[in-house]
């Protein structure tokens, strides 16, 4: 083999392992940044690793929400059909929060259960679920479970 060729075969060699390097570090970059989004039925079941930042959506249950006087900590629970998962909140709730009302918040479930939020989005008007939650909303059969004087229009959310 001759020098020049030798040179070329380093030259393709080391610009496929700068490709391999470039490729691996934008996977393991993308694969840190995805956000998953799980059911409190889910996250009941124990298919959740704690600490682990994702989304949850469903509804607020009645009744649930306590408020801290002197703070700005919020606690309520978040529900599905089938199960419901304790959520806490430090900051500022959107306007249109409130029981009965659906919502997807980002957050980590603690080691306890509970889910810690450090975003909370409320649906933006009272005909519109996200396709998320209004999956959520559904038993196994894929009939929606929400309760009656909260079905939106789920149809139109899809």
């Amino acid at each position: 083999m001759t020098r020049t060729r030798r040179r070329r075969l380093l030259l393709v060699g080391g610009l496929f392992v700068g490709l391999a390097a470039a490729v691996a570090l934008a996977l393991t970059a993308f694969s840190q940044n995805l956000l998953y989004f799980y059911q409190p039925s889910e996250i009941a079941a124990g298919k959740v690793p704690p600490e682990t930042r994702f989304r949850i959506g469903g509804l607020v249950e009645n009744g649930s929400v306590r408020r801290n006087g002197d703070d700005l900590m919020v606690r309520f629970t978040l529900a599905d059909c089938e199960a419901s998962v304790p959520v806490s909140f430090q900051g500022t709730l959107p306007d249109l929060f409130r029981e009965g009302q659906g919502i997807v918040a980002y957050g980590k479930l603690d080691r306890s259960g509970n889910f810690m939020a450090d975003e909370v989005l409320a649906k933006h008007d009272e005909n519109y679920m996200s396709p998320d939650v209004a999956d959520a909303m559904k038993d196994a059969k894929g009939v929606s479970c929400m309760p009656t004087n909260m079905k939106p229009d789920i149809q139109a959310a899809l």
